[in-house]
């Protein structure tokens, strides 16, 4: 206390006084101040006091000086007006203390603190005496009384690892100092609060005076962050020359920065408070940012993690070229030792009554269709790439000599031999334009990675299907599911490309680029289910032209939903009407397989048949199992579309995905059942994939739902929801839930790629469809 200090400073006091009172004014005969004692006195036009506080500062430390006044007048035209003069500087404020705030709401305090600018250390070997001064005016005629009591800070400087509790209002706003250590390069400043509310600022300054410590004015220098409950920093010395800089704490008037309300007692035409209590205690932590060596560990652990993925195939594959070519060398390939696994019954078939085969053709129809398909007629392999095959137009490719395709397709029980009749070569190259529509493909670890190695994976057996089509393999020709591979790879770049897209999202997470995040999402659950559906159905399937116009109008219906889906009622009408008809319209082009034109009188058609079936005479569906898979589908869209219409979801984006996961969801469902139903078999493989699948989709979705931030609140309010990094001190819950997420879209890529690998050796007259 500069009371009770060392006669040094003392001696420097009275001779400033001294000095002083040889000029004769009130003004200037400073009144030697005492640190830590309160001093009380009034002020008017015509009377001015001046306090002088002088202290030691020893070498190397840097001292620092907090100033609190208070004044009981509420007078707003005639404040009390304190001005602080130091050796390189002078602060000023008045009393009572006004903060704006919005809609020209006032907040005015009557007491404050400040911190002065601290002096700054000196290379002298000895104490170097310091002084300050003190005024304290007003323009009043009459007297006003205040209060002053000026203190040094004991805990200014903030330490390494060492938390540090204070508290802080509008008008009293505080602010401390932080030195790099030596072996020290990057920090992180964690501030938190038990309270969420009232509002604060945490701001990094330069060591330069004045400093911005109110809310008028604290964001004009250095970086800042606002906050309720916590908030982090992360600081380097490279940006600061002198290897130091402030950490400034001030408390907002209002909350509405921070997601909060305005307070209740000022709505109406009250638009002045007065000495509004809002304090806040806060903590403050500086800790040292993770070294470069932890950054090469995450590198090398994501990089290895899905190396790992790689070598799991390379030993899959090396498993199955030894299967192989043992059974090569036991002759079990050969057609005449292979003949009593290509026999195959089929449980509905043989169940089938004998008066339910209206519509059905005979067997020997069948045989004489494959006789035309026979290896001696088709083209060969190598044709399938050929420029100068024919793309499929509006006209079906079907041989008119074998059978009309709507007598074909009107069967009771369908089989893949019924639609799996065009001319391979041309429907091979209708499924490869799908590939073809994605470029500018940039890095991304997981997605990228696991993308890149499906790929490896499709090509692979893509090209063991060349060569099987060169050699006229029977097993290729006429057994087994029809191998296009153009989906596969268009489902392996779209890992890719999600893996870039939401890279690009997460630079800077917000309402509008989310789209970005999604938009491939889309596409994935789009392509899976054409793939699942392309399966069993690969003359009708949809084209890439129209699969890819429709993908666009999807995200073209997201990016008008970012814009108006928020309050707009006209938007989810129209949205909800579209979302009803489209599923209407593509459930009866499924249960007709392709029979049922989509054109504009689709509904015309639709109506009349269910007139004709469902109220003029109530029959049986003649395809149940699609009924009951459509009726469900149609629920569930109904039921989205329903809630879309009542609740108007705002993130748009998820509302549109969660459409496609569902329905991607139950239409593999169906497609296993309908598969286990028939008793076709489950390979070790495909098993273990879907286990594979199930198990890392539930650990991925766990990570998922561990919010970690949120772009639908303030960036306050945001943050309320960090959390330490849980992996190598890197990587947070969200980062595992890009690395699970990939893997599991890998195995669910995995699961469609190889579900049906049990049908190798059945013939396709004997392999449903559903």
């Amino acid at each position: 206390m500069a009371g009770r200090a060392a006669p040094a400073p003392v001696a420097l006091l009275c001779a400033l006084l001294c000095a002083a009172a040889a000029g004769g004014g009130p003004e200037d005969n400073p009144a030697p101040g005492a640190f830590g004692h309160v001093y009380r006195g009034s002020v008017n036009i015509s009377s001015e006091r001046v306090y002088a506080f002088a202290y030691r500062s020893e070498p190397g430390q840097v001292d620092a000086v907090r100033v609190y006044v208070n004044s009981s007048s509420e007078n707003l035209q005639y404040p009390v007006l304190f001005v602080v003069r130091q050796q390189k500087g002078v602060l000023s404020w008045q009393v009572p203390l006004i903060f704006r705030g919005l809609y020209q709401r006032t907040y005015n305090y009557q007491e404050v603190s400040r911190t002065l600018c601290p002096s700054e250390p000196t290379p002298e070997t000895s104490p170097s005496e310091q002084i300050i001064f003190v005024d304290v005016a007003s323009m009043a005629p009459f007297n006003i009384a205040y209060e002053l009591l000026v203190t040094r800070l004991e805990n200014f400087q903030l330490e390494t690892n060492k938390a540090f509790n204070f508290t802080a209002s509008p008008s009293q706003p505080q602010y401390f100092l932080y030195k790099f250590p030596q072996d020290v390069d990057s920090v992180i400043i964690n501030v938190v609060s038990d309270a969420a509310y009232p509002c604060s600022v945490v701001s990094v300054q330069d060591i330069v005076c004045p400093v911005y410590d109110l809310d008028y004015n604290m964001e004009f220098s250095g970086v800042y962050q606002s906050m309720t409950k916590q908030a982090a920093i992360t600081v380097q010395r490279k940006d600061f020359p002198g290897e130091q800089f402030f950490v400034v704490f001030v408390i907002k008037p209002e909350d509405y920065a921070c997601g909060g309300s305005v307070p209740s007692s000022i709505h109406g035409n009250v638009n002045r408070t007065w000495n509004l209590q809002r304090t806040k205690n806060l903590q403050v932590t500086v800790v040292p940012s993770i070294k470069k060596s932890v950054y090469v560990q995450a590198m090398f652990f994501s990089f290895l993690s899905f190396l790992s993925f790689y070598l799991g195939s390379v030993v899959v594959a090396f498993v199955h070229y030894i299967r192989v070519q043992r059974k090569a060398s036991a002759g079990r390939l050969s057609p005449e030792h292979g003949s009593g696994m290509m026999t195959s019954s089929h449980p509905i078939s043989a169940s089938t009554p004998e008066g339910s085969s209206y519509g059905a053709i005979d067997e020997s129809s069948c045989s004489g269709a494959r006789q035309l398909s026979s290896p001696e007629r088709r083209a060969p392999a190598g044709s399938d790439t050929d420029s100068s095959v024919e793309e499929e137009s509006d006209f079906d490719t079907m041989p008119e000599i074998e059978s009309d395709k709507n007598i074909i397709r009107t069967k009771v029980f369908l089989y893949l031999s019924d639609l799996s009749r065009k001319d391979r070569r041309i429907v091979s190259k209708k499924y490869k334009i799908y590939f073809c529509a994605f470029n500018n493909i940039l890095s991304n670890v997981g997605h990228m990675m696991l993308g890149f190695l499906f790929l490896f994976i499709v090509l692979r057996r893509d090209i063991l299907h060349r060569r099987a089509m060169e050699m006229k393999d029977i097993y290729t020709l006429d057994y087994g599911i029809p191998k296009h591979f153009g989906l596969f790879y268009a489902m392996g770049i779209a890992l890719m490309m999600e893996g870039v897209l939401s890279a690009c999202y997460h630079v800077c997470p917000n309402y509008s680029n989310f789209q970005f995040d999604t938009s491939f999402m889309y596409m994935i659950a789009g392509l899976c289910m054409l793939k699942l559906y392309q399966t069993r159905h690969p003359d009708i399937n949809a084209s890439a032209y129209s699969a890819y116009a429709s993908f666009a109008v999807v995200i073209s219906l997201a990016v008008l939903g970012v814009v108006f889906g928020k309050n707009d009622m006209w938007f989810w009408v129209i949205f909800s009407l579209i979302h009803i008809l489209g599923s209407l319209a593509l459930s009866t082009h499924i249960y007709y397989t392709g029979r049922f034109k989509i054109d504009m009188g689709i509904f015309r058609r639709a109506v009349m048949v269910l007139y004709t079936d469902c109220i003029q005479q109530c029959s049986r569906p003649m395809y149940m199992d699609r009924m009951v898979l459509l009726i469900v589908g149609n629920l569930v869209n109904w039921s989205f579309a329903i809630f879309g219409l009542v609740y108007r979801p705002r993130d748009f984006a998820s509302y549109i995905l969660g459409i496609f996961i569902c329905n991607l969801l139950l239409y593999l469902a169906f497609y296993i059942i309908m598969k286990l139903r028939s008793s076709e078999k489950l390979l070790p493989i495909p098993m273990f994939c879907i286990v594979a699948t199930a198990v890392v989709w539930a650990a991925a979705l766990y990570f998922f739902f561990q919010t970690l931030s949120s772009w639908e609140e303030t960036p306050a309010e945001s943050r309320e929801k960090n959390r330490p990094c849980i992996l190598l001190g890197f990587f947070d819950d969200h980062d595992v839930w890009h690395f699970l997420s990939a893997a599991a879209l890998f195995f669910s890529f995995l699961v469609l790629l190889t579900l049906d690998d049990d049908l190798d050796t059945v013939r396709r007259d004997k392999i449903p469809v559903f």
